[in-house]
């Protein structure tokens, strides 16, 4: 990660070689083996190096070894929030969440995960190349449900660095938002000797105004 100390070695089956080393902007060298040499980084703060272990068994041209590596820096902050909207959902209509995430590196390994409660529900990735720092917005579609009334959605920006890299993937996950589902009310009646009207509110909030009840009945 961004600032952390590092070391790589590179050796060599070469008996008779007249040179092995590193070559780097960043740090220094030391022989650690007959047959071995060390990079050594104390603290790392470029974002796209591109380091290579090089040897030279004669004359010739040194024959180049580039070490993959990759700079990565977790985010600073993630949040969810929902977008133009604020209070109360109704339900059956719809409404996009955003994800902001703040000062992560490299875009292009980024995974944003979003969760209802403990479920995966969606995810999203990023095709930029950027190596250094960025703002990114990840947004998401919903469509609550009266079951969704207190339902909480969290998302979580993940560093998928490939099986070389940190396991677990290192992440940060925002805060939870908590959704508030109103629903319609419902009604029916029935005639008997007397006139009979039920509402059925259960625990859910419903979705106030002004309602008109029409009552038909066969001749």
């Amino acid at each position: 990660s961004f600032g952390s100390s590092i070391s790589a070695n590179c050796s060599t089956d070469v008996a008779d070689y007249l040179l092995l080393d590193w070559e780097s902007p960043l740090g220094f060298s030391k022989k650690t083996g007959p047959k071995t040499v060390t990079w050594i980084v104390e603290s790392l703060t470029e974002w796209d190096m591109k380091p290579f272990c090089y040897i030279s068994v004669n004359t010739d041209v040194p024959k180049q070894l580039p070490l993959s590596l990759t700079v990565y820096k977790t985010p600073d902050t993630v949040s969810i929030s929902t977008v133009n909207h604020a209070g109360p959902t109704v339900e059956g209509r719809q409404y996009e969440l955003k994800c902001d995430i703040q000062n992560v590196a490299p875009v292009g390994n980024v995974i944003v995960k979003w969760y209802k409660g403990d479920t995966l529900v969606g995810s999203t990735t990023f095709t930029e190349s950027s190596k250094t720092p960025e703002n990114l917005l990840a947004t998401l579609q919903i469509s609550p449900s009266r079951d969704d009334n207190g339902a909480q959605y969290r998302c979580e920006a993940e560093l998928d660095l490939g099986p070389e890299g940190p396991q677990p993937p290192p992440a940060v996950m925002s805060d939870p938002l908590n959704i508030t589902v109103h629903c319609k009310l419902h009604m029916r009646a029935w005639w008997s000797e007397t006139l009979v009207l039920q509402a059925y509110l259960s625990s859910l909030p419903f979705w106030p105004g002004n309602y008109r009840i029409l009552l038909l009945f066969p001749a």
